[in-house]
């Protein structure tokens, strides 16, 4: 059984009760264009969680790239740590503490590194040739709608208007095609299937297609470069890799079909429907895909004869249906554009966009493309959005589209709960279980210690091991072990978001495994304060006491804010449930005795337990501002000393990053309250690559490293959320960072911890009304700006720090209008 079922089924029903009818009418969003793409970062995305297809466009030869978010390589995980890993943790410790030689180290940490993960791989290629004349086209364009899931292609040729309409449904499990044409008997095409991986294809004769592919059993990473064979399709453990099927049928109007071993033909209809399903073998991250998998070709053909006989118009209402109400949960508006701005075609408009047009309404698209990618690629029952989403086209993508989790797989649910998108982030829930007990073993393996640990990033098999081939990764990422309690992080988030009890019943004891490691890890320095040996802060070196270039070290900061807020949401959990007080008392003194925040000689944030230089002063990574954000431990609302610091890093770290680093950086500047700063990133972050000299934007907005990194996406609709709200520390902060930019605007259907739904209104920059909708009983906690009253209610309020706390006791299913205190 998913571990869905039990972590998170019931909170997905309550969920799904407490959202009915809590929908918004918005304008048509859509990215269009004027022409077709001619690269990969141009086509347009469409997807349901489990398959997805990047959509070129092209009228005469159209190539729909298709992904199935399971198609992967390898299989499950089998290697055990070499013999020697618990004694290189002791020699690293003694280099560290007894001979201080960072650099001795960084060389003996290496002797703890297992196998590389595996990879997301590309599934097949559709190409349909279309017969539209030797006579070329026009009145070309090309959408895609975030509002309604749907992309489309339109053209004239030969005095025929044609168009295709595309989507994903989640319902009906499919990929469907809808070619359309003024005059009837106009539509001939050719569809064929191909794929990078092993594959044969073969038709039915009349209407289908059907494509089976075979997954490598290893794939190496695309920076591996040493091995003369990186793609295998024979491994050694005895397990081949996955299996995969992709079913094609057409139902066409008028017209003839067959298909031959060169594909599927379709001559002089009035109108065609293609139905596109694929299934892998995939049978859970323990089990061999090939040897103990599941039966593709069935599932395949299953979701086929559902899909094709509902017929267009069902297909349709159906899909439409699922998606809008998650989508439509939330409006936001940031003010009009003018005219000409509006009518502009996306590449361009982002051009303009890039060059310092304003453009308000290109905001808010944004905004809103990345909760459609994150609903379309991230489903509940399927597996967590990677690296790329679900959108990948090669054998060896960029750092193998895998799950990095030292910070890229979280960014990617940072908006879930806030943009109302709470069941998008169940299948991370689920990686993170089967995380728990991989890392159990590697925990025991490779250190000796108790609890489960996860490293620098995994996969669908939930490696979680040290990466880094044995010795060959650099340690400052490819041993880098923080990765469980991160994750855990987003379990209890949920609770926060939810207040579910039962979902914490079942999370908790993921949370305690995890604390259990880092307990085991945990050693004393010298002054008896617990710290942690090695430690590193991704992906960052410094200059050692003696001049050399080390990232191996002693308590980094994030080590041990990442402690901080594992152990105190632990103690948080264990106290609500009532539990557990032997081991709530042991982490209460833990946390007493970790090393400290410490403020170095510029006014920053120390990176380091020592005041050491950055080799690279502005490196991407600013990993040791963990507990400015996602953390709550810094905040200028809690001790201004360390928020000064936390702002003194980032201005020496500077603005310029790579698209998901300027990502971060909005967050960060949202949660430390200056809504200017956050929005200049954004605009540094909304920059076609041409005129960016960093990370910005692809023509599909897709966003760039470059390369491609999804979570740039994510990580922006976070940062523009918290702009607008934040709930991080217990109170419910309007417009806390709103910037001079959106000096009028409003937004409906955020979330906020508590369990409570948002809706803000303001003018000139100053809040107007907002709605607070209580989905449980409780204390309600307002932070804003200016005095408020709240409707009917008896409330307390006090001017703290040139804030005004308001408190009120809210009912459930009530919803309280806030305003300005006259």
């Amino acid at each position: 059984m998913k571990y869905i079922s039990r972590f998170t089924g019931w909170a997905l029903l309550l969920i799904t009760f407490l959202n009915t009818g809590v929908s918004f009418a918005q304008k048509e969003s859509k990215l269009w264009y004027k022409k077709p793409a001619s690269k990969w970062t141009e086509a347009l995305p469409i997807g349901n969680g489990r398959l997805g297809a990047m959509i070129f466009g092209v009228p005469g030869e159209e190539l729909i790239q298709l992904n199935e978010a399971t198609f992967w390589s390898g299989g499950p995980v089998r290697q055990s740590a070499r013999a020697s890993a618990p004694q290189a943790l002791a020699n690293t410790r003694k280099a560290l503490f007894e001979e201080e030689d960072y650099v001795k180290a960084n060389k003996l940490i290496r002797g703890i590194q297992g196998p590389y993960t595996q990879s997301f791989l590309p599934l097949a290629d559709l190409k349909i040739k279309q017969d539209i004349g030797s006579n070329g086209y026009s009145a070309y364009e090309r959408s895609l709608s975030v509002e309604r899931s749907i992309a489309a292609v339109s053209f004239q040729a030969n005095g025929v208007s044609y168009k295709r309409e595309l989507i994903a449904s989640f319902p009906d499990q499919s990929i469907v095609i809808h070619f359309t044409a003024s005059k009837p008997g106009s539509i001939s095409l050719h569809s064929s299937l191909s794929s990078q991986v092993q594959y044969v294809v073969s038709g039915d004769g009349t209407s289908g297609l059907l494509l089976k592919a075979k997954a490598p059993a290893q794939v190496d990473p695309n920076y591996v470069k040493y091995n003369k064979e990186p793609v295998k399709y024979l491994d050694s453990t005895g397990c081949g890799g996955m299996r995969a099927a992709v079913r094609i049928k057409a139902i066409i109007k008028g017209g003839k079909s067959g298909t031959d071993t060169t594909g599927l033909s379709i001559t002089n209809a009035d109108e065609v429907t293609l139905y596109i399903t694929a299934a892998t073998s995939f049978n859970g991250y323990d089990k061999c895909p090939d040897q103990e998998g599941k039966d593709e070709l069935a599932l395949s053909q299953k979701a086929l004869s559902a899909a094709s006989a509902k017929g267009w118009n069902g297909i349709y209402q159906r899909h439409y249906a699922d998606y809008s109400q998650y989508f439509k949960r939330v409006n936001l508006e940031l003010g009009s554009s003018s005219e000409a701005q509006g009518k502009l075609p996306t590449d361009e408009r982002l051009l303009q966009f890039s060059t310092g047009a304003k453009d308000p309404e290109f905001e808010t698209l944004f905004y809103q493309y990345g909760r459609y990618l994150l609903i379309s690629s991230s489903r509940a029952g399927g597996v967590a959005a990677n690296l790329q989403g679900i959108w990948n086209n090669l054998m060896r993508a960029p750092w193998s589209s895998n799950y990095t989790i030292n910070i890229n797989t979280q960014m990617n649910y940072w908006p879930a709960a806030i943009s109302n998108l709470e069941e998008m982030e169940y299948p991370l829930f689920d990686l993170i279980k089967e995380l728990s007990v991989t890392g159990s073993k590697t925990a025991k393996d490779y250190y000796n210690m108790k609890g489960w640990v996860a490293h620098h990033n995994t996969d669908i098999w939930a490696l979680s091991n040290p990466v880094g081939d044995y010795g060959k990764g650099d340690p400052k990422w490819a041993n880098w072990y923080m990765g469980a309690p991160w994750l855990c992080r987003h379990l209890y988030e949920h609770y926060r978001f939810t207040k579910d009890e039962q979902f914490l019943k079942n999370a908790y004891p993921v949370m305690k495994g995890a604390a259990e490691f880092l307990i085991d890890f945990l050693v004393e320095n010298k002054q008896g304060q617990l710290v942690t040996a090695p430690s590193f802060s991704p992906e960052n070196d410094y200059f050692d006491g003696k001049g050399h270039e080390a990232n191996t070290s002693v308590a980094t900061t994030m080590d041990m804010s990442i402690i901080r807020d594992h152990f105190r949401n632990c103690l948080e959990a264990a106290e609500a449930l009532h539990i557990d007080p032997a081991f709530q008392a042991v982490l209460k003194q833990k946390l007493a005795k970790l090393y400290p925040l410490k403020t170095g000689s510029k006014g920053n944030l120390q990176e380091w337990s020592q005041d050491w230089e950055d080799v690279d002063p502005h490196h991407r990574h600013v990993s040791h501002l963990y507990g400015l954000h996602p953390g709550r431990e810094i905040s200028p609302l809690l001790d201004p000393q360390f928020a000064e610091a936390a702002k003194k890093t980032l201005e020496l770290r500077g603005d310029a990053g790579t698209g998901w680093s300027l990502a971060w950086k909005i967050n960060f500047w949202a949660r430390l309250l200056d809504g200017d700063h956050a929005y200049q990133l954004i605009r540094d972050l909304m920059r076609d690559l041409s005129v960016s000299k960093g990370g910005g934007l692809y023509p599909n907005l897709f966003d760039a490293h470059p390369p491609f990194q999804i979570d740039g996406n994510f990580g922006a609709v976070s940062g523009m959320t918290e702009m607008l709200l934040q709930s991080h520390l217990d109170k419910i902060q309007l417009l806390p960072a709103l910037p001079a930019a959106w000096a009028n605007g409003s937004v409906k259907g955020l979330k906020a911890r508590g369990n409570y739904t948002i809706d803000i209104a303001w003018q000139k920059g100053v809040l107007s009304t907002a709605t607070i909708k209580a989905n449980l009983n409780g204390p309600c906690t307002l932070l804003t700006k200016m005095k408020v009253a709240v409707k009917g209610v008896k409330i307390a309020s006090t001017l703290t720090g040139g804030f005004y706390k308001t408190t009120f006791s809210a009912k459930r299913g009530i919803s309280y209008t806030v305003s300005p205190s006259k």
